[in-house]
């Protein structure tokens, strides 16, 4: 991991979420969380907001649950829920800078949801099973970190062009597409590509999150998105569409995704949480 800047010029954060059920799924198992957070206290924001970086860290994730009846959906909830109780007891090491202890911060808080998940699968027998995705955006002061398991997917939009997922798909299909062996399309259209070979929750002993960090600046975005967003949209889609003004200046540009990938697949929950450092 670089140095990171001695000084960030970025001085606050704008967010746009949404998630749509979509038209197939009777109900939504997507959960996303937009968190504000210090050592004492958490506060959950709303879908569209803008705030100053300091003196509080942000988090911001995109969770998809995945079991019998209504097991997914509480299982997305469950880790929103973790998240917010667990996270604010770190913000002191962040505040120092203590980046070796980020990585095993989110280590334990993956670990922790896998374990809260676990008891209540084994508990209740309309809960067996549940599992749910997990990725999570860490904002300090000058790094944004990282935790993911699953195939919920982060994208990073730097200032300068370009569009790269951070985060490594959990799945089969995901290994031959970052090996080479499969093109974007031969990935979208393989018939294992949804088969998780990680997550959260369900018959996994242990877990064994992707962990990372980004040193950001102004103009930079971050995507936190459900495999339903990237079923309808090509990661070239989801550039243009980013970086292109909306019809009007108000426009949500998650709900634009949501919406547009919708209309090209709409197979699965939808789900977009869009950060944008200024």
């Amino acid at each position: 991991m670089d140095a990171p800047p001695e000084e960030s010029t970025a001085s606050s954060l704008r967010w746009f979420g949404w998630t749509d059920k979509g038209k197939v799924r009777p109900n939504n198992e997507d959960s996303f969380l937009a968190l504000r957070f210090n050592a004492q206290e958490a506060n959950r924001l709303g879908k569209l907001g803008d705030a100053p970086l300091a003196p509080t860290d942000f988090a911001f994730a995109v969770c998809d649950g995945m079991g019998g009846a209504k097991a997914g959906e509480f299982a997305s909830r469950i880790a929103v829920e973790k998240i917010t109780t667990l996270l604010p007891h770190s913000f002191k090491q962040a505040a120092r800078g203590l980046s070796s202890g980020a990585s095993d911060v989110l280590a334990e808080l993956f670990s922790q949801i896998h374990r809260a998940l676990a008891y209540v699968g084994n508990s209740y027998e309309e809960c067996r099973g549940m599992e749910t995705t997990l990725t999570l955006c860490w904002f300090t002061p000058t790094w944004m970190y990282f935790g993911h398991i699953g195939d919920s997917r982060l994208y990073y939009l730097p200032a300068a062009g370009g569009l790269k997922q951070l985060s490594n798909d959990d799945t089969y299909v995901g290994w031959l597409f970052r090996n080479g062996q499969l093109n974007e399309r031969e990935a979208r259209t393989h018939p294992r590509r949804n088969v998780l070979q990680k997550s959260l929750g369900g018959s996994n002993q242990f877990v064994e999150p992707q962990v990372g960090a980004v040193a950001y600046e102004p103009g930079d975005r971050f995507l936190l998105c459900s495999d339903g967003l990237t079923d309808g949209l090509y990661n070239s889609a989801l550039d243009d569409l980013i970086r292109t003004p909306g019809p009007f200046p108000s426009t949500n540009p998650a709900q634009r995704l949501v919406s547009e990938s919708i209309a090209n697949s709409g197979r699965d929950n939808t789900t977009a949480l869009l950060i944008e450092v200024l």
